[in-house]
């Protein structure tokens, strides 16, 4: 099948249900090809193999995910064999996540981060995932980064993302 035979929306929101709602681990993995590849670009963490992926989303993704996590669609952008999803992830930093924030302790912060995914397909299977998100945002709502003198902004920015009649930085 060629892959704009794929409904790939369909298949990005199902691979999505098993993180997020089913949180199972062996769900997830079964959407993706017999080698798959995801990295989380700004903390590196993710992995490569069905092995490596189901071990990483079971003890390092689904189970570390907080229990308030939800993410808010800013847009979607389907290829024949590529999805780009914009988003607001959204959660209480209430449990170490070890994806976003290795070896970060709770703080109890809630937080809004705007993030990027680049899904690849083949034969309607998800073959690799590209998640990108701002981490100078997430370590300014933890109140691990000071934003004062630095280019960087907090839940702004991800408030921003979301509402194009916010006031842009003064320069």
């Amino acid at each position: 099948m060629s892959p704009n035979q794929y409904d790939l929306e369909k298949l990005w929101d199902e691979h999505l249900a098993c993180e997020f709602t089913d949180r199972d681990a062996d769900e997830t993995v079964a959407t993706m090809v017999d080698l798959p590849y995801v990295n989380h670009i700004p903390t590196m963490t993710g992995g490569r193999g069905k092995i490596e992926l189901r071990d990483f989303y079971r003890d390092h993704f689904i189970s570390k995910l907080p229990a308030d996590t939800r993410t808010v669609t800013i847009s979607r952008t389907v290829g024949e064999s590529r999805l780009v999803e914009e988003l607001v992830f959204c959660f209480t930093h209430d449990t170490e996540i070890d994806f976003l924030l290795p070896g970060i302790a709770p703080t109890g912060k809630y937080v809004e981060v705007p993030t990027v995914a680049v899904v690849d397909f083949v034969d309607g299977k998800i073959a690799s995932e590209h998640i990108y998100w701002d981490q100078a945002c997430v370590l300014v709502q933890i109140g691990l980064l000071n934003p004062e003198g630095l280019p960087v902004c907090g839940v702004e920015s991800a408030r921003k993302a979301v509402d194009r009649t916010l006031p842009f930085r003064a320069l």
